[in-house]
């Protein structure tokens, strides 16, 4: 029952997806052509402020593309936390444009839904092609949500691939390398929930760690512990290879990981990616509000 009334309801909202999943507000959500993100003046265009980025990207998996942030199931490029131009959100790109209107159109969002870190260096070398001189990454929740989690040593490699892309590419780059939402709270905050384990269930979301979401039988509590271990054991790669990159890279601290994500800031179409109000304080705890890194 809880399957065929999750498959009515994904039916009904595709009617309405292109409004998600359109070009909105410059952007195109990773399908088409890009805009321009290069800094090049044309005449009658404001001059950048000095420090400020006056182009940017974006890389990474769902959370980064804004999927679930509007009406139906699919990607809302408009909602992300990184290059959003909506209006639940105030993201990186507007509020760098409040500072220097002179982004303003040179955004792009590579980002795509179930990217894993193997997907990463492809999406690297499309943002590193155009030169933004900012770029933000945020990758490792689908690796760990797959039904054989990705060796440690594995995602490190990827991770690693797609930094070259963008050294090689665009070595003027800045970086922020934003690690993973401690995505065990989903479990926490939602497994008491009737509807969100109905979700859950019909949906097939996150097997690995929301697979039994009641169940304290020593296999369930075992494979949930071990999701979290591995979670953990990514944001480390990711804080190494921020590290190991050199001074155009800035790790977020574990910023975004230590955010203690309710209820009120999960959408409501799946009980597990963060609506509006998430990506708004993904932004908030990330924005590195100086660029001279």
């Amino acid at each position: 029952m809880a399957r065929r009334w999750w498959a009515a309801a994904c039916a009904l909202l595709a009617i309405v997806a292109l409004a998600c999943n359109g070009e909105v507000g410059g952007q195109s959500g990773g399908l088409g052509n890009p805009p321009p993100t290069s800094t090049t003046r044309t005449p009658g265009t404001p001059k950048p402020v000095a420090g400020m980025p006056s182009s940017m990207a974006a890389i990474g998996d769902s959370i980064t593309a804004g999927y679930a942030t509007c009406i139906a199931p699919s990607d809302c490029p408009r909602n992300s936390w990184s290059t959003g131009t909506g209006t639940l959100v105030d993201s990186h790109y507007k509020r760098i444009l409040a500072d220097n209107p002179a982004i303003k159109g040179h955004q792009r969002n590579y980002a795509v839904s179930g990217a894993t870190a193997a997907g990463l260096a492809s999406q690297a070398e499309q943002a590193a092609a155009n030169h933004p001189a900012y770029l933000t990454i945020m990758i490792g929740a689908n690796d760990a949500c797959r039904s054989t989690m990705t060796a440690t040593s594995t995602f490190a490699t990827a991770l690693g691939a797609a930094l070259n892309a963008v050294k090689s590419r665009s070595p003027q780059t800045r970086i922020l390398m934003v690690s993973i939402p401690d995505v065990y709270r989903v479990w926490e905050v939602g497994h008491t929930s009737r509807l969100a384990r109905a979700v859950w269930s019909a949906a097939g979301i996150c097997p690995q760690l929301l697979a039994n979401p009641t169940s304290t039988a020593a296999a369930d509590v075992t494979r949930r512990q071990a999701f979290r271990d591995q979670v953990d054991a990514y944001d480390d790669q990711l804080e190494r290879a921020c590290a190991g990159y050199g001074h155009l890279c800035r790790w977020d601290g574990g910023a975004v990981h230590r955010t203690s994500f309710g209820m009120g800031e999960l959408s409501s179409l799946d009980f597990f990616h963060p609506n509006g109000a998430g990506q708004d304080e993904i932004a908030r705890v990330t924005y590195p509000g100086s660029f001279t890194w």
